[in-house]
């Protein structure tokens, strides 16, 4: 048997308002009746509650009174008056007479038709399915009206809260809290704290979709908590968390928990999709702005203001950093679990790196899983700040983590430079094996163009180049190759090279006679001075 207190305290009858002492709601109720018949205390059995619009007394409020004494003296168990239609509001001396009796009166709202309170109020009391299947339902539909409304998450979650009586936490992939409802404002702990101690369980968050375990507070007290996977993607969903789950009141069961989890859901991916339209947007700009700036076109363009929306802003400093998610083995051919993967990653990113760099934006770029950070201001930690929230990701997600840096740059126009070299750092990172999380960009002149070469043709190349001035042996050619080597440096100027070398002038003189001689060419000729600065160069670094 119900009291008419645990009634009214359900969360879908909380429009019903107790107009008298909370003490007068201690009462059972076994049954609910609708009339409008002044004597309806004859016709009824005891602990019966009855509703009513007050039809008879819309004139004579007064003759309530002898109402009231007729079901108290059946010991019925209150009475609920409709206002609105006939009654507007109820006479404080009626509230005050059967409040004296101990006797319950409880206002019920215009918008609530009598005979489904009823019928509502008779499934709980007969404790039938049809009431948990109805509130689902109603769930449902008030959670879909949300939707259509375009509610935040967060006040998505604190009217669920308020509807299962409750408390309710929503979780993101990286199992961070972004929304919970206010019963944490009333609580001693955060709601950090509960997730804390689930995500220290072993086997939570990892393989089962929901699951229900207890944890212990400080004081000791055993607590039950339950989660359920929101599926927005295939491998990294939200969870809803729910605390106490066997506190909820009846009528609200697992369906009705499974309906708000759908529309939560719902919610989710349609914020996801936006989010993704307008990083195609960013997507498309990075995309035209690296190959204007790539092509020979002289018009410039002003980049700050076309990219002012997606983050651009003037600064004296500008330093591209090319991002990827690397696959492991067992990923390596995963192409959805890719995609995921690095949206995610871009997520992370794109949400903690402007805590440690200021003005940063991030790009995607088309058509990989890979992205770009802008860095728009002079930052000399930047390294240890990827590192930082690259590590701040893999302690809650498995990932792996790879960046090139490209040279910084003054202006906004040469961003397709540093981006290329931020690219070939990466690529270069990735030819070579290399475990560091961050590589950076080295200019390495002309010779990088001979590093795919074999030591045979570069051996090849010095010795049709400089003949015995490529590998010399005796001390007399070898000083004729340093001779040479530095009146190229000093741009064939006699005198400075003389200096640098502490000789005569006509030492130097003589001595590049002997070149051209044993070389056949005049050292003077700019094609042929290129090709002896090259070859003197990578035989050098052979030898």
């Amino acid at each position: 048997m119900k009291l008419v207190a645990e009634l009214l305290a359900i969360p879908r009858f909380s429009n019903l308002r107790l107009l008298t002492d909370p003490l007068t709601a201690e009462i059972p109720v076994d049954s609910i009746e609708i009339t409008e018949n002044p004597d309806i205390a004859h016709y009824i059995p005891e602990h019966t509650f009855i509703l009513s619009t007050a039809m008879v007394y819309k004139d004579n409020q007064g003759a309530l009174l002898e109402l009231i004494d007729s079901l108290v003296a059946k010991n019925a168990a209150g009475l609920g008056i409709k206002i609105g239609r006939f009654l507007d509001v109820i006479d404080p001396e009626v509230i005050a007479y059967a409040d004296s009796l101990g006797f319950p009166i409880v206002e019920v709202p215009a918008t609530m038709p009598l005979g489904r309170l009823m019928h509502q109020l008779l499934n709980l009391l007969w404790n039938t399915k049809t009431e948990q299947l109805s509130y689902a339902l109603d769930i449902q539909k008030r959670f879909s009206a949300s939707l259509m409304k375009d509610v935040s998450i967060a006040r998505f979650i604190a009217d669920f809260g308020q509807m299962v009586n409750t408390p309710i936490i929503l979780l993101n992939p990286f199992k961070q809290v972004i929304a919970h409802s206010k019963h944490f404002t009333r609580m001693s702990k955060p709601a950090e704290y509960y997730i804390h101690q689930l995500g220290q369980t072993k086997g939570v968050f990892t393989g089962e979709k929901s699951g229900a375990i207890p944890i212990k507070d400080l004081h000791e007290k055993t607590s039950q908590i339950s989660y359920y996977a929101i599926e927005t993607s295939t491998y990294f969903p939200h969870y809803l968390v729910i605390l106490n789950p066997e506190a909820i009141p009846y009528p609200v069961s697992d369906f009705a928990l499974e309906q708000a989890a759908l529309v939560l859901s719902f919610m989710l991916y349609k914020n996801q999709k936006v989010q993704e339209s307008f990083e195609d947007l960013k997507s498309d700009f990075l995309t035209r702005m690296i190959e204007y700036q790539q092509s020979t076109k002289q018009e410039q363009k002003d980049w700050l203001d076309l990219g002012k929306t997606y983050g651009l802003v003037k600064a004296r400093h500008y330093r591209v950093i090319y991002g990827a998610c690397e696959p492991t083995k067992e990923t390596k051919g995963k192409d959805k679990y890719l995609k995921e993967e690095s949206d995610l990653v871009y997520q992370w990113f794109s949400e903690q790196l402007p805590y440690r760099i200021k003005d940063v934006c991030l790009f995607r770029l088309k058509g990989s899983n890979h992205f770009a950070i802008f860095a728009q201001h002079k930052c000399d930690a930047l390294e240890d700040h990827l590192i930082e929230t690259t590590n701040a990701l893999t302690n809650r997600l498995p990932f792996r983590m790879a960046f090139g840096v490209g040279s910084v740059c003054e202006s906004i126009n040469d961003l397709a430079s540093s981006y290329i070299e931020a690219k070939t750092a990466y690529e270069e990172r990735r030819g070579q094996h290399d475990s560091s999380i961050v590589s950076f960009y080295h200019q390495r002149g002309m010779r990088s163009l001979f590093e795919k070469m074999s030591p045979e043709d570069i051996h090849y190349f010095c010795r049709t180049i400089l003949k015995e001035l490529a590998f010399p042996q005796e001390d007399a050619t070898i000083e004729l190759r340093k001779t040479l080597r530095a009146y190229l440096d000093y741009q064939c100027e006699i005198t400075r090279t003389a200096k640098a070398l502490f000789v005569h002038r006509n030492t130097i003189k003589y001595r590049i006679e002997q070149c051209q001689k044993l070389l056949g060419k005049n050292v003077h000729d700019p094609s042929i001075s290129l090709d002896l600065r090259l070859a003197l160069e990578l035989s050098e670094e052979g030898d």
